[in-house]
């Protein structure tokens, strides 16, 4: 891969765990960065051109979707689950 391809594609990818860090929603959050993650690691051996231009349209069109998900999803607020709450962190 071309330095300015592999440039262009870590960008992608940290704007991407970056947006979803945003979801107040811990279910989404934490679904959309395994994903994320996994769908980097499982193409990262790739050297096709043409491949990797086609992911990375794919990776950005999907970077718009979080980001509008995520100002849908904060216009409605939720309670926190249990999980997210630091001070339910004690062991009784």
């Amino acid at each position: 891969m071309a330095a300015s391809n592999r440039t262009q594609v870590l960008r992608l990818y940290r704007a991407l765990l970056r947006a979803s860090q945003r979801f107040t929603a811990y279910g989404y959050r934490t679904y959309a960065i395994r994903r994320i993650r996994d769908a980097f690691r499982e193409n990262k051996h790739l050297k096709d051109s043409e491949e990797i231009q086609t992911l990375v349209n794919k990776a950005r069109t999907n970077l718009e979707i979080i980001h509008r998900q995520v100002t849908i999803g904060q216009l409605y607020s939720t309670q926190k689950l249990v999980i997210e709450s630091p001070e339910n962190t004690e062991i009784i």
